[in-house]
C-alpha cells in the first residue's frame, strides 16, 4: 500500500507543495483545499504538533527542515505544543464542503481543533 498520495505531482512539487499548505494552517488555523490534499496536510500538521509537544532543540530543528517560516515554528513551540499537550493526537479537523465550481474538485476545510 502506498505510504503517499502523489497527487498528480513529482515529489519535489508535492513536499513543496504539502509544506506550504502545513505552514499555512499551523500560521492561520485553517485553511480550504481539496479533500485529498487535506488528508495528506493533516498527517504533515498533525507530525508538526507531536514534535513541538516535546519541545526539545532537535524536535524544533526537525520542524524546520518542513515549515518555511521561523515565526511559524516559534508560535508552534510555544504556544500550540503547550495548548495540545494533554491531547494525544486529533489536533485537525477535516470538513467536506462539497464540489468546486469550475472542475467540480472536493473542497475540504482543514483546521486545528
Amino acid at each position: 500500500m502506498a505510504k503517499n498520495k502523489k497527487l498528480g505531482r513529482p515529489t519535489d512539487q508535492r513536499m513543496a507543495m504539502l509544506r506550504n499548505l502545513t505552514t499555512s494552517l499551523l500560521r492561520s488555523g485553517r485553511i480550504e483545499t481539496t479533500y485529498p490534499k487535506a488528508k495528506e496536510t493533516k498527517r504533515m500538521a498533525e507530525k508538526m504538533i507531536t514534535l513541538a509537544k516535546r519541545g526539545d532543540l532537535h524536535a524544533r530543528r526537525q520542524a524546520l527542515s518542513v515549515i518555511y517560516d521561523k515565526e511559524v515554528v516559534a508560535t508552534l513551540f510555544e504556544e500550540l505544543g503547550p495548548k495540545y499537550a494533554e491531547r494525544n493526537g486529533g489536533y485537525t479537523r477535516i470538513y467536506k464542503k462539497g464540489p468546486r465550481r469550475g472542475d467540480g474538485a472536493e473542497v475540504a476545510i482543514i483546521e486545528l481543533v
